[in-house]
């Protein structure tokens, strides 16, 4: 039998064989598939032969790139070297993940288990045999191959690596030379920002270029202002260094179901999350726009941090159940990471809406998530910006039928860079214009709204928020049901003045 007889036979594997493999939780998730496409295993190697801007079957795909295994374990020290055992810190199969983002309507996913000393040979030699099986068996979702990284200086991100033949050895390259706990004996050189720049230099000087997304970033701030482990600094620096590496941070943070078992949502129990989101995000004119203001572009995401689901116990929902990062996208590895690398990318929770498309127009010319429109200063300056969104027609995982309440355009002046490497206000940043329901009208099966902006004389960045509450600015997150306050974002659409 041929390895493509092999792919297509295990392709068809019935649905008991799926639970058998899957293990925990994967019998609701193959009793219920929603996902139907097959997806198409093109690598990014192959996708770098297509034209730039080939848009050509992009459309919005929902994914996550923050969901832990059971290689998220834990290690015996005491031997030489490490045992590692499995299921110590998350408990479920690669597969489960994978059936389960597919139940939950994800077209992509990424395991990624956090490390510890000699992490690098159990990805290697254990995990990644378990990803090349779930690939086979749960072929509709794209699954990334990477980790948590044990980030030098900082708290954990999403180190992302691009699809093809050698990525396992390009992890293992990565995590067993960077990773902060991954040598053993701990050396505490490794966890220091110049190790991040030096890990961050040689990410940018590889063929396939990784990506690297902040975790959880507020999580250890004290308060509203006052940062932790991630710092300004630090983001910073890591994107002069990498822009094409470095390129963002999560908007909406994991561990969201914690209130349902009488946590704080996103595990964030110093300073809270404001609506499910962190205060980098969800200030307006905060750090986010501080960064957007230098003309960055650093993009927010939404995820899981699945690690033990709510119902036994622990603080989370599954893979795509309440949060969704969309990218604008054909349904193959190396276009997924071209639309996050671009910024083409909103995100939401509790399926409020379905899509959503923000573009910036003027004289012909039009731009949307991610992209830069020019306008001339000799011409007329009106910036016309369009909003689209598509209700949910159904229900949520929730068995909701969630309302949008409210949408609000914000706008920013970008200045270029700070000559402070800690500031974390724009205060040109504002809400210009909030929209309810009368305010958008229906065009086939989405709502539109269309607002100019007169006489823009300086270069600007746009971006869009939405929510099912009546909250003129997202409050700090109590015990409330994450299920009864919904929000979603998109990422900027930038204007040049010529």
């Amino acid at each position: 039998m041929t390895d493509k007889d092999l792919e297509q036979a295990e392709s068809r594997l019935s649905r008991r064989k799926l639970v058998k493999y899957a293990g925990i939780g994967a019998t609701l998730a193959a009793a219920s598939p929603v996902v139907g496409s097959t997806a198409a295993f093109a690598d990014e190697e192959e996708e770098r032969g297509k034209k730039p801007g080939d848009s050509r079957n992009r459309v919005w795909r929902a994914g996550d790139h923050h969901v832990h295994s059971e290689y998220s374990g834990e290690f015996d020290t005491s031997t030489n070297p490490p045992t590692f055992h499995k299921g110590a810190d998350a408990v479920y199969p690669i597969v489960t993940n994978a059936i389960m983002a597919k139940n939950f309507g994800l077209t992509w996913a990424m395991c990624t288990d956090h490390g510890g000393p000699t992490h690098s040979k159990v990805n290697l030699e254990q995990a990644y045999p378990d990803l090349l099986l779930s690939r086979k068996l749960v072929p509709e979702v794209l699954q990334f191959w990477g980790m948590e990284f044990d980030t030098p200086s900082l708290d954990h991100h999403t180190l992302m690596i691009p699809r093809h033949e050698d990525e396992a050895k390009q992890l293992f390259e990565l995590e067993s030379r960077f990773a902060k706990f991954d040598a053993f004996p701990n050396d505490p050189g490794r966890d220091t920002e110049a190790k991040m720049i030096e890990f961050l230099k040689v990410a940018r000087g590889m063929p396939l270029k990784p990506i690297v997304i902040a975790h959880h970033a507020s999580r250890s701030a004290p308060g509203l202002g006052v940062y932790g482990q991630d710092t300004p600094r630090e983001f910073r620096n890591g994107n002069n260094v990498a822009p094409d590496v470095y390129i963002g941070f999560e908007g909406a943070p994991g561990h969201q179901a914690g209130p349902l078992n009488g946590g704080a949502r996103g595990g964030y129990g110093n300073y809270p999350t404001h609506g499910g989101f962190d205060q980098m995000t969800a200030r307006v004119g905060g750090l986010w726009d501080s960064l957007l203001g230098e003309g960055r572009r650093w993009w927010i995401t939404a995820t899981s941090d699945s690690h033990v689901h709510w119902t036994r116990g622990g603080s989370d929902f599954w893979p795509g159940e309440y949060s969704k990062t969309h990218v604008l996208a054909r349904q193959d590895y190396g276009d997924i990471m071209d639309g996050l690398r671009s910024g083409r990318i909103w995100v939401g929770t509790g399926d409020l809406i379905r899509s959503l498309d923000l573009t910036a127009g003027s004289q012909g010319q039009k731009a949307e998530m991610g992209e830069t429109i020019t306008v001339s200063r000799r011409s007329r300056r009106d910036v016309e910006i369009e909003i689209r969104f598509r209700p949910l027609d159904g229900v949520n995982a929730h068995g909701d039928r969630p309302q949008v309440r409210r949408v609000d355009l914000i706008v920013g002046k970008i200045t270029g860079p700070s000559a402070d490497v800690n500031a974390d206000t724009n205060p040109t940043t504002k809400v210009v214009a909030r929209f309810g329901p009368r305010d958008w009208r229906r065009q086939g099966a989405e709502y539109v709204i269309r607002h100019t902006l007169r006489d823009v004389e300086q270069d600007m960045y746009a971006r869009v928020r939405g929510t099912s509450t009546d909250e003129m600015e997202p409050l700090a997150d109590g015990l409330e049901s994450p299920w009864d306050d919904l929000w979603f974002y998109s990422n900027p659409v930038f204007v040049r003045v010529r």
